[in-house]
């Protein structure tokens, strides 16, 4: 599989020890950056590996962060792709399962590398359930405006 991963300066060393796994796994990986600890802004990497992921050079994508969370928000500005933030394995399955999620997004300062393994390897392992949750999936890329068809807060 072809593998995008980016990070923040905060997460070089995560960033580099998944993608060597993942390469001794036997995927492509493209490690967009950065390549110290020198201080960075998340949403530039974010921003880098959502292209990749949208324009179908990756087929998945690894965004980190300190939390996970900035990076999680830069990438999700794409609309062709959905990034989910997980730290644990149930939450990658899910997000795969039921989100068709393209990316995952997971906070350097808040999981372990053997965690963090854990969880890229059930985001790669699990398919997209489909069914009922296309419909959902479609809404994401293409948000229904008209929201008079949406019930009302009661």
């Amino acid at each position: 599989m072809r593998i995008a991963i980016a990070s923040d300066h905060a997460a070089t060393e995560l960033k580099s020890e998944l993608a060597e796994w993942l390469m001794e796994a036997g995927h492509e990986v493209a490690d967009l950056g950065p390549h110290s600890t020198e201080s960075v802004d998340y949403p530039d990497y974010g921003y880098k590996l959502a292209e990749v992921v949208a324009d179908g050079t990756a087929e998945r994508g690894i965004a980190l962060c300190g939390s996970g969370i900035g990076i999680s928000i830069s990438v999700n500005r794409n609309p062709a792709v959905r990034c989910a933030l997980v730290s644990e394995p149930l939450s990658a399955a899910l997000c795969r399962e039921h989100n068709d999620a393209n990316c995952i997004a997971m906070g350097a300062r808040l999981i372990g590398i053997e965690m963090a393994k854990a969880c890229v390897a059930t985001f790669l392992d699990t398919e997209f359930a489909g069914g009922r949750h296309q419909r959902r999936v479609d809404k994401l890329s293409n948000p229904p405006f008209d929201t008079d068809t949406i019930e009302p807060l009661q």
